[in-house]
């Protein structure tokens, strides 16, 4: 082995991170460009925040002060511990907290960065990420959750989602507190509070006969594994299961059930008055009950949120094995009033939304959403005489001044190594301009797609080929190749 080859380094990414390439690499920024848009048109400012924090600013994802690498990405500088943003809202917190005397109260901001998770990859689990944040810092009205939820439909119908392909699942956590409550469960209960919610978290998978045995004394799954239960009486159980099959279809009649449910309880009361407010905004909004329901078997977030909760779900299905799934969530956010009191020691209410921009590009080219997005690829211009890359090149500015896509090749190889080029490009159209063209006054431009598909459905039969070729290409004259460009790339 040479000195040069063991001194190479491995072609290799770590595990979690991605590549991408062409359309792949522009997709997210389409996302977001679209939502932003969106957001703007709301009244939201951008806001732009570093990449890195000072750990302790993290909060709840410092799992440890003298090593705080677990779950984010840090390093030690000028003797202080240092990390990589493990999401947005703790870099709005602590903006917030340190401009509090020169931003409008209320502060509103849309923002939108790359996230780190130190935490192990695994199949769609990515340790690099986007994500694309709305949120209203300073009011405690329920119109600021219901504006999010209306504005976060409006950006899903931005990007390519149809009207009918999502719905927003709406809860609070002080209506399930008032739940709980009723059912014995105290503030302190927290173990069995958080076994309840796993259980109600469960319903899909277990059906609510499978619920009701985690509310009580426990479950045996269908492997003999037993999970022990949050131990409530018959009653409470009772309470706990009319609460989550209340029917979602109308959010005026899951109203009026919760208020049966949650009686004379001042925290359930509290909930549901948040809840029929948002509903008041939502309806004069003209966001009707398919596209945003109340639905109290939604608790995911609720041990963090301190009221509204809602997440958006694609109702569109994807086929896996041969069988209808559902794409499921591409966004989530509540209220949480607990913002930047870690900061200034002041409780400040606060309300947000976040969009799962790399699940949402996913979800588009599984579904084939957003076509408008879709980036053409470009015209290739062959370059047959390297003594004349002017005039291709002239070709090229002349396309792309009428907004097509072109580019001349600029390698060293010849007509049919070109075509492969452009091939791999997957372009449209090849334009040539050889000898005998230019002595013609003309190009000859090449559709490729439909080359590629006649190619296929003729198969072996070469001759019927070799006749297609004069629908495959075609002179034009020079002075009247952008019109020619533009009508083959409409077909």
């Amino acid at each position: 082995m040479s000195k040069v080859e063991s001194s190479l380094a491995a072609a290799e990414k770590p595990r979690g991170f991605v590549d991408r390439l062409g359309d792949a690499a522009a997709a997210e920024e389409r996302v977001v460009g679209a939502v932003g848009k969106v957001y703007e048109k709301w009244g939201f400012e951008r806001l732009e925040t570093p990449a890195v924090e000072f750990t302790e600013a993290l909060g709840k994802f410092l799992p440890d002060l003298d090593r705080p690498n677990e779950g984010v990405f840090s390093f030690i500088d000028d003797e202080r511990w240092l990390s990589l943003r493990y999401d947005l809202t703790a870099p709005l917190a602590r903006f917030a907290a340190e401009e509090r005397q020169s931003l409008p109260k209320p502060f509103r901001r849309w923002q939108t960065g790359t996230v780190w998770r130190n935490e192990k990859p695994g199949p769609g689990r990515f340790r690099q990420f986007t994500q694309c944040d709305a949120d209203t810092v300073g009011s405690d009205n329920p119109a600021a959750d219901a504006e999010m939820i209306a504005m976060a439909s409006e950006a899903l119908e931005a990007v390519g989602v149809p009207r009918d392909g999502y719905v927003f699942k709406i809860n609070s956590r002080r209506i399930l507190n008032g739940v709980l409550l009723g059912a014995g469960l105290g503030e302190n209960d927290t173990k069995a509070r958080l076994t309840v919610m796993r259980a109600i978290d469960k319903l899909d998978r277990v059906g609510i006969e499978g619920v009701a045995a985690l509310l009580g004394k426990g479950r045996k799954d269908e492997s003999g594994d037993f999970t022990a239960g949050a131990e409530l009486d018959a009653n409470a159980v009772k309470t706990v299961v009319d609460f989550v099959t209340l029917p979602t279809e109308s959010r005026s009649a899951v109203l009026e059930g919760l208020g049966r449910i949650v009686g004379g309880n001042d925290e359930g009361r509290a909930g549901l008055k948040e809840l029929a407010g948002i509903d008041a905004v939502l309806t004069a909004l003209r966001v009707d009950d398919k596209r945003a329901r109340i639905d109290p078997s939604v608790v995911r977030g609720l041990e963090y949120y301190t009221g509204a909760v809602f997440e958006a779900e694609l109702t569109m299905t994807i086929l896996e094995e041969g069988r209808p799934v559902r794409f499921g969530s591409v966004g989530g956010g509540g209220r949480y009033d607990d913002l930047i009191a870690r900061f200034t020691g002041e409780r400040v209410p606060a309300t947000g939304f976040s969009i799962g921009v790399s699940r949402l590009v996913a979800a588009q080219a599984r579904l084939g959403l957003g076509e408008q997005f879709a980036q053409t690829p470009p015209v290739i211009v062959l370059a047959l005489d390297q003594e004349r890359m002017g005039d291709f090149f002239a070709i090229a500015a002349e396309l792309r001044a009428a907004g097509i896509r072109a580019e001349v090749y600029l390698g060293g190889a010849g007509m049919k190594a070109q075509l492969k080029y452009a091939d791999k490009r997957n372009a449209p159209i090849a334009v040539i301009e050889g000898s005998d063209e230019r002595a013609k006054g003309v190009v000859t431009l090449k559709d490729l797609k439909l080359g590629a598909a006649l190619a296929k459905d003729l198969g072996e039969d070469r001759a019927a080929y070799a006749k297609s070729r004069e629908q495959v290409q075609r002179e034009v004259a020079r002075a009247e190749i952008v019109a020619a460009v533009q009508q083959m790339l409409a077909r």
